[in-house]
């Protein structure tokens, strides 16, 4: 999946919905200690640095080399680039080893990985008792501009999209998630959970125009179609903004998230 987010990675950066501080004071309220977390294809580093404020150290890490290089730096984190090759024991050395963390998250990337894996790095590397995961994930539901952007757009583009993509666009309910729930959803139930942002529809454009759907389409030869739809779409958009298309406007991303512990 780096190569889905190579090219657009600096725009990517910029045009992503900012996670709510609120999220991380919740979840390190749900762990013994805070110590050391990680975050797990961290993309620019937006949760990573929340985390920060939480946790003594943060090791965040990232398969594509060009999210890596426009990360947002922090003192207290340390962002390292995971090649897709590595062994499970190399993954829970990278993170700190055997029941080493306290916390830790995916955002918005957990359907791009070797699942089975990763559950078993998290297994090892969580600290038993009191060790966290946590995934969440957003898609094209943006309120006000649902039945557009998810209907009419993920509509249009869905045959281009890459399989492991639509476990986001079916809000995770199908994700296998095998740990102790706590309160924050359950396998086959994430909870619901908005994310308000303030947009000026440029800024919601270019999120449309660096998600991975519209990527892959355009890496299969559709790039003149998908343009068109995106168009098509846009401008739609443009007529129920109700404002001029400078103002920025409150929106809702309908984000959903897991959260659990280890089965001992």
């Amino acid at each position: 999946m780096a190569g889905l987010y190579e090219k657009p990675s600096e725009t990517y950066a910029k045009k992503r919905p900012r996670y709510p501080k609120e999220w991380f004071s919740m979840l390190a309220g749900l762990t013994a200690g805070h110590h050391r977390a990680w975050d797990a294809g961290c993309g620019s580093g937006q949760a990573a640095i929340n985390m920060a404020e939480h946790y003594e150290s943060v090791v965040a890490t990232d398969v594509s080399e060009g999210q890596l290089r426009n990360a947002i730096a922090h003192p207290r984190v340390r962002y390292a680039h995971t090649p897709e090759h590595l062994t499970e024991d190399e993954l829970v050395a990278m993170v700190g080893g055997e029941g080493s963390l306290d916390l830790i998250v995916v955002a918005t990337s957990i359907h791009w990985f070797d699942i089975p894996l990763f559950y078993a790095v998290a297994n090892r590397a969580l600290k038993k008792p009191g060790g966290l995961l946590a995934v969440w994930g957003y898609n094209y539901e943006i309120h006000p501009f649902e039945e557009a952007l998810h209907g009419q757009l993920y509509g249009a583009l869905r045959p281009y999209q890459d399989p492991r993509a639509r476990l986001a666009m079916e809000r995770y309910r199908a994700l296998p998630f095998p740990f102790e729930p706590v309160g924050v959803g359950a396998e086959g139930a994430p909870a619901d959970v908005d994310v308000e942002v303030e947009m000026t529809l440029e800024d919601l454009a270019g999120f449309v125009m660096t998600g991975s759907v519209v990527t892959t389409a355009r890496e299969k030869g559709a790039g003149e179609e998908m343009e068109a739809v995106v168009r098509d779409v846009m401008k739609r958009v443009e007529e129920e903004w109700g404002d001029a298309p400078t103002v920025p406007k409150k929106l809702a991303f309908k984000a959903f998230m897991l959260a659990g512990r280890p089965k001992c």
